[in-house]
């Protein structure tokens, strides 16, 4: 509490800002576990998967440049229809790539070149952006409310007025000091004309 009253700031508001920062940080994981999964999910598939051979039949182009593959197979006498997001690898109409399949869900599967089936992970992509925003903006709150000129007062330079009084000491040099007594005899000097 003792750390409350020398913010200054009300506690629901201190409460508030670690809140956000708390929330903002586990979206901002989310992405990164989802991730991590889908990567060990891939591996899973390619070694346990049931393998095929698809054909990509159209490519389309989507705003902001997404770009799909449509893929098509034939497992177990039927014909599947997937879409696969170009991710790091587009492959060209009419290509024909391996894959391998979930066995418990044919429309899940894992290409030749690493990239799941289907547009996975995209809402938790947003989410973990949502996350960022909130974790920067709790931190940027909380550190706004810090009273740093209390903590960390700034040095002041030394004025006239406690040269003139006396103190201790000013920081000059020896240099500085005749300096300026030269300065003031010459002007002294030359007001005396």
């Amino acid at each position: 509490m003792r750390v409350l009253t020398r913010l200054n700031t009300p506690p629901w508001r201190v409460v508030g800002c670690v809140l956000l920062m708390v929330a903002g940080g586990l979206l901002l994981w989310l992405p990164m576990h989802t991730q991590s999964a889908l990567d060990d999910w891939a591996v899973e598939l390619r070694a346990g998967g049931q393998p095929a051979q698809a054909i990509i039949y159209d490519r389309i182009t989507k705003g902001r440049g997404r770009t799909t593959m449509y893929f098509r197979y034939d497992l177990g006498g039927r014909t599947y229809e997937q879409e696969v997001p170009c991710v790091e690898v587009c492959r060209s109409y009419g290509e024909k790539v391996r894959i391998w399949v979930n066995r418990s869900d044919p429309t899940d599967f894992v290409t030749d070149f690493d990239q799941l089936s289907g547009h996975r992970g995209r809402l938790q992509g947003g989410l973990g952006a949502a996350g960022f925003v909130a974790l920067l903006l709790g931190a940027l709150t909380t550190m706004s409310h810090v009273p740093w000129g209390r903590w960390l007062p700034r040095r002041r330079p030394p004025t006239r007025a406690r040269e003139a009084a006396g103190s201790a000491f000013t920081g000059r040099s020896k240099h500085k000091r005749r300096a300026a007594r030269r300065a003031g005899a010459v002007s002294r000097r030359h007001a005396g004309r």
